[in-house]
């Protein structure tokens, strides 16, 4: 028999975390499934300076962890396993995992977003040597070498900016004349004597020997291809959503972002989502944050209701 709980969190990003602390500190058994260390890509970012009520930056990794210490400290639990799937048992989700099957009267899908390919010869064959997409964690071992950065968004920026601390060049590669990302952050890469960026540009190519010596780039507005010498690429080309353990269970968007109402909930009753995974316009921590508790008390009412204690009037 699986093991229970009243409301299965999978995923323990952002999102999940704080869906965590909300369905504890209204006294249901939650339960939260992640693969890896609780944050996500949070855990993996460097600073964040945007986020209400601390005005100093916070490293990613320790945001993340103050997060799931409140998390614990409120009684939910914290489970490192791989979820494979998830499924309908009657008026049970029962959460499918490396480690056995959870039931839960309702779950909360928080598992994020991945970072994108670009999908060109050599990508494949030298990822890990050569190709990240974690300057956070990567970046120590490009010291006074020349990148390549691929992206045009606040990540791509972000990511850039913590390079300048390693590498002796960054060059951002970006398919259109601007930036994408945050006019503050922008302004601060272009300023930067490290940087130079290639607009109109894309990568075609991704070449070395036993490890990446240079790109082939194309200049979409000429169609000239020449190569770049550098020893790291770095990609920020866009996020895919972590959902194909779902397997169809609910309805997804053309992209396979998860399709939810303002309260969260999917197309399947007593299952909601939150955070990277759902369609949504922005993906920020605070955004999160704000979709995890709004999951959560969604969640709560609806454990409420199938238990018979639902409030009267609602």
């Amino acid at each position: 028999m699986p093991e229970t709980c009243d409301v299965a969190v999978i995923g323990a990003g952002p999102a999940g975390l704080t869906a965590g602390i909300y369905l504890a500190r209204a006294g249901l058994k939650a339960v939260l499934f992640d693969k890896g260390m609780p944050g996500g890509q949070l855990a993996t970012t460097d600073v964040i300076e945007n986020y209400p009520g601390i005005p100093e930056p916070v490293g990613g990794m320790e945001l993340s962890m103050r997060m799931a210490e409140q998390v614990k400290g409120f009684g939910a639990q914290i489970l490192t396993v791989q979820v494979t799937g998830l499924k309908i048992d009657g008026d049970r989700k029962v959460v499918v995992t490396s480690k056995g099957e959870w039931a839960a009267a309702a779950a909360i899908v928080a598992t994020g977003a991945r970072h994108g390919r670009l999908n060109v010869p050599g990508e494949t064959c030298y990822w890990g040597k050569g190709i990240s997409c974690c300057a956070t964690c990567d970046g120590v071992f490009f010291k006074g070498k020349e990148v390549v950065v691929v992206g045009g968004g606040d990540a791509a920026v972000k990511e850039s900016l913590f390079l300048t601390r390693f590498a002796s060049r960054i060059t951002l590669i970006h398919r259109r004349d601007r930036l994408r990302a945050t006019k503050v952050i922008a302004d601060r890469l272009l300023a930067h004597p490290k940087v130079q960026v290639l607009w109109n540009t894309i990568v075609t190519e991704i070449v070395g020997g036993q490890r990446v010596d240079g790109v082939l780039l194309k200049d979409l507005k000429t169609g000239e291809v020449r190569r770049l010498p550098c020893e790291g690429v770095f990609l920020f080309v866009g996020t895919e959503p972590n959902t194909g353990f779902l397997g169809g269970l609910v309805r997804l968007d053309e992209r396979g972002y998860v399709l939810t109402d303002e309260d969260m909930a999917t197309s399947v009753a007593g299952i909601f989502a939150c955070g990277d995974v759902r369609k949504k316009l922005l993906r920020q921590v605070v955004t999160a944050c704000g979709e995890g508790a709004t999951a959560a008390y969604a969640a709560e009412k609806y454990v409420e209701k199938i238990k018979g204690m639902e409030y009267p009037g609602g």
